[in-house]
Order: C-alpha cells, then sequence, then structure tokens
C-alpha cells in the first residue's frame, strides 16, 4: 500500500478540506485521505503507485497548491 504526504496552502477550514478530499478521492488508486486545514497536511493512501502528477492537480482543481514532502 502507497502513502504520500503533501503539504497544501490556502486550506482555512472543514469546506477547504472537503473540497480537496473530493477532487483527490477522483484520482486512480486513492482508497484513503486524510486532509486538516490546521495543519496543511494531505495525506493520500492507495493500493498501488500514486501519481503525484494528478494528486497535485486535483489539489489546484479544488483551488490550492501543494507540494510533495
Amino acid at each position: 500500500m502507497a502513502k504520500n504526504e503533501y503539504q497544501v496552502t490556502g486550506m482555512t477550514c472543514g469546506h477547504c478540506e472537503m473540497s480537496i478530499r473530493e477532487e483527490v478521492g477522483e484520482v486512480e488508486g486513492v482508497t484513503d485521505i486524510e486532509v486538516s486545514a490546521q495543519t496543511g497536511r494531505l495525506v493520500v493512501s492507495g493500493t498501488g503507485e500514486i501519481d503525484d502528477a494528478q494528486v497535485l492537480a486535483a489539489v489546484e482543481e479544488a483551488g490550492y497548491r501543494a507540494v510533495r514532502v
């Protein structure tokens, strides 16, 4: 099981977390998403390799920026 961690900027509330969860949840192979506006942390788990480019694009689609840590 793969687990990738990202630092997201621009999140301020639960609605922000929900927006990111919805977009990242559409990325192929993603099985679990942990996101916290308080820490700016996003952890994405999947059954196989997770495509960073797709996750970063999904975060951007939600209106935020992220970098892999």
